[in-house]
């Protein structure tokens, strides 16, 4: 029988830090492994920077801000509830069609668990919300944390 995978796409944001607080705990009931997943989308940058190249150095220091911040979650999940079944990956891209389709295409993963949003009303009217695009497209379940673990809303 092939053991349940859990994918929990993080943004470095208070919300996406709940719903991974969640997931561990859920993975930990349910005997699965959690796949940790950050989406550097370097396509933020291109309308703000015009027409100027992101540079190689750019990218490196976001990936190694990203790397740090994915191996703290890490930490955290082994030194607060002892749970060690968890890798963590980075990407680039689109974050909808990455966690919607290409992860999952991956590393078969059977449930997407992520927070219900990381952005303010604006950036979810300029870009539209990653959550409810990978809600209505996602290849495996989604389950939407929107309390924290006392089960207050998530502002």
């Amino acid at each position: 029988m092939k053991k349940e995978q859990i994918l929990v796409p993080v943004d470095g944001s208070e919300a996406a830090e709940r719903a991974f607080d969640k997931a561990v705990k859920i993975a930990m009931d349910v005997d699965a492994h959690l796949d940790l997943l950050n989406v550097i989308d370097t396509r933020q940058f291109l309308g703000e920077i015009q027409d100027t190249v992101i540079t190689g150095d750019t990218i490196y220091q976001m990936t190694q801000d990203a790397e740090k911040y994915l191996k703290s979650l890490k930490d955290w999940a082994h030194d607060s509830l002892g749970f060690d079944n968890l890798d963590y990956h980075i990407r680039y891209g689109s974050p909808k069609a990455i966690i919607s389709y290409d992860f999952i295409q991956d590393h078969h993963d059977d449930l997407i668990i992520m927070s219900s949003t990381g952005l303010n009303a604006v950036e979810r009217m300029l870009m539209g919300s990653v959550t409810e695009y990978v809600n209505q497209h996602a290849l495996a379940d989604v389950l939407i944390v929107r309390t924290d673990i006392n089960n207050k809303p998530i502002k």
